[in-house]
């Protein structure tokens, strides 16, 4: 199998990115949360942007109708990563 590395501080694969986009991550902050890519050196961040695009996001769509705090950095029935004291 071919793993293509989007994150090196933490070992995140695109499909991991796109595993968690499959599950509501809709946003870098999301995925970040998620898994915490983009959260120590943020080199992956633009890569991360790329993979979301600007393609479906059932949230997105929710907050473009005027819908409040559902883009929030939560996602339901995902645990958040709590960052580690240095």
């Amino acid at each position: 199998m071919n793993r293509v590395y989007v994150c090196s501080c933490f070992g995140i694969t695109e499909q991991q990115v796109r595993d968690h986009a499959g599950k509501g991550a809709c946003t870098p902050r999301q995925i970040a949360s998620a898994c915490k890519a983009g959260t120590d050196c943020g080199s992956c961040v633009r890569r991360i942007q790329a993979l979301l695009g600007r393609g479906a996001c059932p949230r997105r769509e929710l907050a473009d109708q005027g819908e409040s705090g559902v883009l929030s950095a939560e996602i339901p029935g995902m645990p958040v990563v709590q960052p580690q004291a240095a």
